[in-house]
């Protein structure tokens, strides 16, 4: 039986996977929540096998929540169940000790598949992805998707966090790295962006997440 945390920001979407859930015989959802700090706070006290969860968590992201347990949880295996772009995401999430990436317009017979293979071990990427990824290559918009993967993780965690208007303050305190540290990322992005100015640099991290 595999013992699976559900954390997801909308109410909605986590009941629904609770329902779905409910008539598998072989996945038990031990818990739901709506935030990283939850995340962390459950596993604390629950068993839990695997974590299928979002990148855009409140209090603390996703890439911050992996690395957490690659760190204090090695043993819980991570699925990222997202919106987002795979091909901006999922590279820097399984960097970052994910074992999986599986797009939320995905159908549910395709996330139970997942689940499984993740849980057994294996790492889970679309086929798309598996097969560019086999050949060498990406699928880009005006070079955008390569420009992310360039990205070290902690370079696109922070430009994560600028991108949902998050100050250099609480970046550090979210990452527990130094405020100038943080100055350092943001010169280093604003540098493979070709940009000057933050407002630029926001602007140009959400129109590659567009153009995808």
């Amino acid at each position: 039986m595999i013992k699976l945390l559900i954390a997801d920001s909308h109410p909605v979407t986590r009941k629904g996977l609770e329902v779905l859930f409910t008539a598998t015989q072989d996945i038990e959802v031990v818990g739901s929540v709506g935030d990283g700090e939850a995340i962390i706070e459950f596993v604390k006290r629950n068993p839990v096998d695997l974590v299928l969860m979002e990148t855009d968590l409140p209090k603390l992201n996703g890439l911050t929540v992996l690395r957490y347990f690659k760190k204090d949880f090695p043993n819980i295996k991570t699925l990222i169940f997202s919106a987002q772009p795979e091909e901006v995401y999922a590279l820097n999430a399984i960097k970052a000790g994910a074992s999986g990436f599986i797009s939320k317009s995905e159908n549910l017979i395709t996330l139970s598949e997942a689940i499984y293979k993740v849980a057994d071990g294996g790492i889970y990427l679309s086929n798309d992805l598996t097969q560019q990824l086999a050949f060498g290559n990406r699928v880009t918009s005006n070079g955008k998707a390569a420009f992310y993967k360039k990205l070290s993780t902690r370079e696109a965690e922070v430009l994560k966090l600028l991108t949902i208007g998050k100050k250099n303050k609480e970046i550090s305190q979210e990452l527990d790295i130094n405020e100038k540290t943080v100055s350092t990322y943001k010169a280093r992005l604003m540098r493979k962006l070709k940009v000057t100015n933050l407002v630029d640099l926001v602007n140009q991290a959400k129109l590659a997440e567009e153009v995808l």
